[in-house]
């Protein structure tokens, strides 16, 4: 089913913007079935390379060629774009790693406050907001991927398992806290067991927060809760999961996944919940109300 995009006109051509995983293969192969030719820039060290045949043309550039990217999109007539797929932030921090990328013009400007002076922030809204409005000077205006691939946002209710009384408990309990994490742009991720943290995301990621968690608590049996920023911009950044989720929290000793509903993609539903059954996790999607969540999910 397509969606109803929040560009003024139905694009003939849009700019897809990639980085890992699966996200960006499933948009760019939805924006043709909906005959919408995809120019494709993958960031290099994150994008897999077989993006490639998925996109009319393609070009792969390092995250410091940000000129480089709005000029290929641009050459291709490009005035429409969305981004997909996670960019590994913690690879910026490694030693050297500006210099190794090159940075371009374009990407000086964009990002030299936060990497160079040291005046701005480097917040993931930040950084991402001060890319998305360099495009936007050369007349590119990003557009959230979830108005063409709408039926990847999970809808509310208990998807697979069923929670116990403790789980619930933990379920509000995590909420609260993951609410109050993304708030800071922090992270979107907490584990809680028996109403206690045992880990909250940051740069790391929602998998290596999982298995701090399960290096924390051996003995398993604790939950896992992923919402959106309360200022989400569905446009980037917004909460995924799937199979790989699954795997990370079976491996750790998890057994609940609870996600916010319409504001959380999920990936190969089928696969990802038919994982799920067989590990014995439960997910539950629940709106921004949790009691509304704990009541359907009793």
């Amino acid at each position: 089913m397509a969606g109803t995009s929040s560009l003024p006109d139905p694009p003939v051509r849009m700019g897809l913007l990639a980085g890992w995983g699966d996200y960006p293969f499933v948009v760019a192969d939805a924006l043709q079935q909906q005959g919408i030719e995809v120019v494709g820039v993958g960031i290099r060290g994150h994008v897999e390379p077989a993006l490639k045949e998925h996109c009319q043309v393609y070009r792969e550039l390092s995250i410091g060629r940000l000129g480089a990217a709005i000029r290929f999109m641009k050459h291709h007539r490009v005035t429409a774009a969305t981004m997909a797929g996670k960019v590994h932030k913690e690879k910026l921090f490694r030693p050297g790693a500006w210099g190794e990328l090159l940075p371009d013009w374009e990407a000086l400007r964009a990002f030299g406050s936060h990497w160079i002076t040291g005046t701005g922030d480097r917040r993931d809204d930040t950084l991402i907001m001060a890319a998305v409005d360099a495009f936007a000077r050369h007349g590119i205006q990003f557009a959230p991927a979830t108005d063409f691939v709408p039926e990847l946002l999970v809808e509310e209710g208990l998807l697979v398992g069923r929670l116990s009384r403790w789980q619930r408990m933990d379920v509000e309990f995590g909420w609260q806290h993951a609410k109050q994490l993304g708030g800071l742009d922090i992270g979107q991720t907490v584990v809680v067991m028996r109403k206690a943290v045992l880990a909250v995301e940051a740069i790391e990621g929602t998998d290596r927060c999982i298995e701090r968690a399960g290096e924390l608590c051996p003995t398993g049996g604790f939950t896992v809760v992923k919402v959106a920023k309360p200022q989400q911009d569905m446009r980037f950044d917004v909460p995924a999961i799937g199979i790989g989720t699954m795997r990370q929290i079976a491996e750790a000793g998890g057994r609940v996944l609870a996600v916010e509903a319409d504001r959380t993609i999920l990936i190969d539903k089928a696969a990802t919940l038919d994982f799920a059954r067989r590990h014995r996790i439960t997910l539950v999607a629940c709106r921004a109300d949790q009691h509304a969540c704990s009541a359907r999910a009793a």
